[in-house]
């Protein structure tokens, strides 16, 4: 399973089409007031919203990067919202021609947005029609083959791109450049997640006792599509197992079920990271060789598996590989033995 597809697993912050629409559609945020967390790009994004407003602009482009799940996608509802402007979503992958692109752009309106998820996905190709269209709105197309074929530039009007990547290294220099404001996403802290885990609970009608509510917090890896993921669960067992309410008693339950420990790890995170201790002594040995060793693609545990591994700081990344902490010894109950420094005895 690549990086970019659908991960099932219930921790994953990966986007699950089936399972999320109607959370996504009723929990969802639709202002900036109503965004928990991520304090600083909420505050950016107020300065950046109201000042195209005052002058009567569409938005500067934007571009949000991070790991997945941690509300890249709510965000740019949230711009469309403030600005009062219409949005258009698409992917980087859905769009496979430059003509593909071109029909998106024909059809948008003035300071409409057009967020592009997955942007470090978009060929080569395409790119190049997005250029022109966010440096000078304008769409430069082709008319004729060989030597009769002219360019032909059309007008677009003002509208504002919105990217979103989980993988900012990837992106073409040329296209990072044309984005006039780059924000990053980061994990939530306990707190905000609490918060989230509140608010969603209360939207769901759900009664839920606040020791529950930190624990579905606490495990839901500061990611709020995981929170909303295990919350749901959570009720379904409540319902079936007690009276509805979320009790931290039903909570624990619900999550051992699961197998979501106290730290939010699920079964792939705890191979990952065995795999390193039992078979190659703590490290450091090679993504790649990890792959293997568990039969998954390294993508995925390089894009949904490390960056929370690397947040609760399990692993370490060197020069020669990964390496398991001593922090991931104790977690799994493995002695933990210092490694050898070279050259000593």
């Amino acid at each position: 399973m690549a990086a970019h597809d659908t991960d099932p697993r219930l921790v994953s912050g990966q986007d699950q089409p089936e399972d999320d629409v109607a959370l996504d559609r009723a929990l969802r945020p639709q202002t900036l007031d109503d965004v928990i967390g991520q304090d600083k790009v909420r505050e950016n994004l107020r300065i950046l919203i109201q000042a195209a407003r005052a002058r009567g602009e569409a938005l500067d482009h934007v571009l949000v990067y991070g790991p997945p799940g941690l509300g890249k996608t709510t965000l740019a509802i949230v711009i469309a919202h403030e600005m009062g402007a219409n949005i258009r979503v698409t992917s980087g992958p859905a769009i496979e021609r430059a003509g593909d692109l071109a029909a998106i752009l024909t059809n948008l309106r003035k300071n409409d947005l057009l967020f592009i998820d997955e942007i470090h996905r978009l060929n080569r190709a395409v790119e190049e029609i997005l250029y022109p269209a966010m440096e000078d709105y304008a769409l430069d197309i082709v008319i004729g083959k060989g030597p009769s074929a002219r360019s032909v530039r059309l007008k677009l009007p003002q509208i504002t791109v919105v990217g979103a990547t989980t993988r900012l290294a990837l992106l073409t220099a040329p296209l990072r450049a044309r984005f006039g404001a780059t924000y990053r996403v980061d994990f939530y802290p306990l707190d905000a997640m609490e918060q989230i885990v509140a608010r969603a609970a209360r939207l769901m009608n759900t009664p839920i006792d606040p020791p529950a509510m930190t624990e579905v917090a606490r495990r839901a890896r500061g990611t709020p599509r995981v929170a909303l993921r295990l919350l749901k669960r959570v009720r379904d067992y409540a319902q079936v197992k007690g009276d509805g309410r979320i009790s931290l008693k039903l909570a624990g339950e619900a999550l051992a079920l699961m197998e979501v420990d106290l730290l939010g790890l699920d079964d792939l995170d705890r191979r990952v990271v065995r795999t390193i201790i039992e078979k190659f002594g703590g490290g450091p040995v090679g993504l790649e060789t990890i792959a293997a060793s568990i039969s998954e693609e390294s993508d995925t545990i390089m894009d949904v598996v490390e960056p929370y591994l690397l947040q609760l700081g399990f692993l370490d990344r060197t020069p020669r590989g990964r390496t398991a902490t001593q922090r991931a010894y104790e977690h799994l109950g493995f002695p933990y033995a210092p490694p050898a420094q070279p050259g000593l005895l």
